[in-house]
């Protein structure tokens, strides 16, 4: 072997060397293990990458990438929104109570939007040539007025974000079931039920949607003043304030972003389930903030990108869907998510301080 081929020989070795480490720290590690998981899953599972399947992960996918898009920019300014679940179940209510095109008055009699906004022959925009959008608007605008709420008790009372999203989780989540007497409304008109109607295929109006949201969204944190505002917020608030960041502002404004995140997901869902439903954010509470950890949002703040969000989400419905397929039980299924979006915290602070180091 001469001189070359050996130094030739040793550089490339050493290259490899580095694969795993460079893989480990590259900000698409989960989408390298998304697809590592899905490949190495087919010999087991085959029916995971058949089209049905395929097509039922997308359907899953894009909600729960709406709401955690809000979450992700609550998670940069080193906040968390615990009542995103709450606003998904009021604002679905409170639309389809609007629009639906009928109901029944032995269940709804005793609901206090019983003879108001709900009636025999349905809500009260049925008949309205603009009813959809004005349920949606109300929907929307239900999900920004709870945002505010938050932020602003955050900010002028200076109560820590977990327990006033705690509280207003509680809160809107009781309002909810109340609302409806915990009931659900069903009936809702075609044109809004389309909105979250399985095409068969890939592409869907709530994979338009959320993709908008997304693309927005990543134009705000990437090109705007405000995205650097953000990022400046939650890697030290206190700086900020000194350099003239208007940082009650931007707490405010963001989690009204969270809560509008909420509010699109709540209209996705509701179509896609056609119905309103008192519980329906229940559940997706862990998913939505797990699905911005595992894609790299730090807790502590200053650290996060829609697209990594969305690698996250797609590895925890990918994760959900192989355990379901498999038929794990449920109780497993919640318990393999919360280890694993743990460990994705974990794996985080070891990232944090291994580049801390290598800026040493």
């Amino acid at each position: 072997m001469t001189l070359r081929e050996k130094f030739s020989g040793e550089i490339i070795k050493e290259k490899l060397g580095r694969l795993p480490r460079q893989v480990f720290m590259s900000e698409y590690f989960i989408l390298f293990l998304c697809v590592f998981v899905f490949l190495a899953l087919i010999p087991f599972i085959p029916v995971i990458a058949s089209p049905y399947n395929m097509s039922s992960l997308s359907s899953n996918i894009w909600p729960l990438y709406a709401v955690a898009i809000g979450q992700t920019l609550v998670l940069i300014i080193a906040g968390i929104d615990l009542s995103q679940g709450a606003i998904i179940s009021l604002t679905s209510v409170i639309g389809a109570s609007l629009i639906a095109t009928a109901a029944d008055p032995i269940i709804f009699s005793k609901s206090p939007i019983w003879g108001w906004l709900l009636f025999e022959n349905g809500g009260i925009l049925t008949n309205n040539g603009a009813g959809i959008f004005l349920a949606v608007l109300a929907m929307l605008l239900v999900g920004l007025l709870i945002g505010f709420i938050n932020g602003s008790l955050i900010v002028y009372a200076r109560i820590p974000a977990f327990m006033v999203t705690l509280v207003t989780q509680t809160f809107f989540a009781g309002l909810a079931i109340y609302y409806v007497k915990s009931e659900n409304i069903i009936n809702l008109p075609d044109g809004f039920t389309a909105i979250g109607e399985d095409s068969g295929g890939l592409i869907s109006y709530a994979m338009v949607i959320t993709l908008i949201l997304a693309i927005s969204s990543q134009f705000i944190l990437s090109r705007t003043m405000f995205g650097r505002w953000l990022y400046a917020t939650g890697t030290n608030i206190r700086a900020s304030v000194v350099s003239g960041v208007p940082t009650k502002k931007v707490v405010i404004l963001t989690y009204m972003f969270s809560g509008f995140c909420a509010a699109v997901a709540s209209v996705l869902y509701s179509s896609r389930m056609d119905m309103g439903r008192p519980t329906l954010g229940v559940p997706l509470l862990l998913d939505v903030i797990g699905g911005a950890v595992i894609g790299g949002s730090s807790l502590s703040g200053g650290k996060g990108k829609v697209l990594w969000t969305f690698f996250g989400v797609v590895f925890l419905t990918l994760l959900g869907n192989a355990l379901s397929l498999l038929n794990v039980p449920f109780f497993w299924i919640e318990i393999v998510k919360g280890s694993v979006i743990l460990l994705a915290a974990l794996l985080d602070v070891i990232r944090t301080r291994i580049l801390q180091q290598q800026n040493v």
